[in-house]
């Protein structure tokens, strides 16, 4: 009886067969076909055209039964690598200098960006996103995570639901007609070591307020630079406090609402004329 063969080509003895030689198929199954399909690394070179990989009737090594595929070569545009019908995970490493959609003979297909590692799956029909969810800190490396370039020559469209501390480095451009939603929160809750300007809402005062690297203070509000006079509200509505080491001042008649009050620290003062 012929061998036949597994979906990754891993040689399967007929019964009674190759007699005093099958433990030299056994090795060649254990020692390369399997050890390719676990651990293996395979380069894939790319010559300005798409790439296709097929699986033969042999356990000797081959380039699709392999778990790490590193393309590699010249892309010359986005190309399609496409890998056998078969269920297997992949690791692609794109080398190239363009996006790869790595894909089955039929079905749908997931794109690695140029410089990017990225584990897929390949269901035999489709080929999927293998890891979409990361419990800690996902590593923004090459430009990209979770294939959506962040800050490259040409950017794609993206969205966060919510990112760590993070700094950025250059300037940065809102260019949407919506808004964007600052940190708030009470006075007690400013931050315990300020930074020269830092911005937040305050829900203590209902107030914008920044820190000017001494002290906090509100932003905007009714007194502008280019009038002649300041203004100040006749109803204080909200809990206010000065703050430890100044004095403040109103123009009268100045109500505090039910509810609302006005600390002033010791040693400060709070004139209303």
């Amino acid at each position: 009886m012929a061998s036949t063969y597994s979906n990754l080509k891993i040689e399967l003895i007929g019964t009674g067969d190759q007699s005093g030689t099958w433990g030299t198929t056994t090795n060649t199954n254990l020692g390369t076909a399997i050890e390719d399909a676990i651990t293996g690394s395979a380069d894939v070179a790319f010559s300005s055209a798409d790439v296709t990989l097929t699986l033969t009737n042999t356990n000797s090594s081959q380039t699709g039964r392999n778990l790490r595929l590193n393309l590699t070569g010249t892309s010359g545009g986005a190309r399609n690598l496409t890998v056998p019908d078969i269920k297997k995970f992949y690791i692609i490493v794109n080398n190239l200098a363009d996006a790869v959609a790595v894909k089955n003979s039929t079905g749908s297909s997931f794109t690695v960006p140029a410089g990017v590692t990225a584990q897929v799956f390949s269901t035999g029909v489709n080929v999927v996103n293998a890891l979409n969810y990361f419990s800690g800190t996902a590593a923004i490396t090459a430009g990209a995570i979770n294939n959506t370039p962040i800050g490259a020559t040409t950017p794609t469209t993206g969205a966060f639901t919510s990112l760590a501390v993070t700094t950025v480095t250059s300037n940065t451009i809102f260019s949407a007609t919506g808004s964007i939603t600052l940190p708030n929160g009470t006075t007690g809750q400013q931050p315990g070591t300020p930074a020269a300007g830092m911005v937040r809402f305050n829900n203590t005062t209902s107030k914008f307020e920044g820190y000017d690297g001494s002290l906090w203070g509100p932003l905007g509000g009714g007194n502008k630079t280019d009038i002649g006079f300041w203004q100040n509200i006749q109803t204080i509505t909200g809990s206010q406090s000065i703050n430890n080491g100044y004095n403040a001042s109103s123009i009268g008649p100045v109500t505090v609402a039910s509810g609302a009050s006005v600390s002033i620290p010791a040693g400060s003062r709070w004139l209303v004329l």
